[in-house]
């Protein structure tokens, strides 16, 4: 019973650290936290999302490296043995003045205090709706 309290509390940091991590834009700090076979996905999403470090990070570039601000507000983080589910929104602003404020729920499965499986849930409409026309023009060309 201990030992499982152990991983999960350790998950749990990990994944409190990831989150920094990425919300410093510090990409090669967020490649590190992925296994090889590693799966990142936006669920609402129509592409079957990204596998291994370095396209988990490209994707991850792409839609978030052009914006003028990016801020993290974390709400509650779920931890149980190797899966840790995080509560959270993200303010995401343009240069060009746009803003949105985007609640997601996010499913980390670590596997040997690596992240295996990330999952997004959040409405792509709500982004859509707010996203400038050259920023949509930009993902859409991919990395």
């Amino acid at each position: 019973m201990g030992d499982t309290k152990s991983v999960t509390e350790k998950n749990r940091r990990l994944i409190e650290q990831f989150w920094r991590d990425l919300y410093e834009r510090d990409f090669e700090a967020v490649a590190s936290y992925f296994t090889e076979d590693s799966h990142y996905t936006d669920v609402c999403a129509p592409e079957d999302g990204a596998y291994g470090p370095e396209r988990v990070v490209a994707r991850l570039r792409l839609g978030i490296e052009p914006l003028a601000g990016y801020e993290h507000e974390c709400k509650h983080i779920v931890a149980d043995g190797d899966l840790v589910v995080t509560e959270h929104a993200e303010l995401w602003k343009w240069h060009t003045g746009e803003s949105v404020l985007l609640p997601f729920v996010s499913v980390h499965e670590i596997r040997d205090g690596k992240i295996v499986r990330w999952h997004d849930y959040w409405d792509m409409q709500t982004l859509m709706n707010a996203a400038p026309a050259w920023w949509v023009e930009h993902i859409m060309v991919g990395y």
